[in-house]
């Protein structure tokens, strides 16, 4: 790609950034979300975390295929008990870590 080239590009991918970001600032007020778009917006936290998270505990240092003697699962799955059962952020941490923790004590 030429030098030219590369700065059209740099440049339109700029633009559509800015463009972007300041349609959501212009509408603010003057358009009003449809309830179902909504709705279904409030899960886009839980979702992309979950996305995040997962990978993490299946895949543990980046490898290919799954471990299952891996210590990580059976902690996320008490800690997504807890915080199924409690809602508690701090309760879910703790007993999440509390796991791992003796988990791999009793592997030692």
């Amino acid at each position: 790609m030429s030098d030219l080239g590369l700065w059209a590009l740099f440049v339109a991918v700029g633009v559509g950034t800015f463009a972007m970001r300041l349609c959501f600032v212009e509408l603010h007020g003057r358009w009003r979300m449809p309830e179902l778009l909504s709705r279904a917006l409030r899960y886009v936290p839980a979702s992309v975390l979950a996305a995040l998270v997962l990978p993490a505990v299946i895949y543990p240092n980046g490898q290919g295929a799954p471990v299952l003697d891996n210590p990580q699962i059976p902690a996320a799955i008490a800690a997504a008990v807890v915080a199924w059962k409690f809602k508690s952020t701090v309760l879910t941490l703790a007993v999440g870590m509390a796991v791992l923790w003796g988990l791999k004590a009793l592997a030692s």
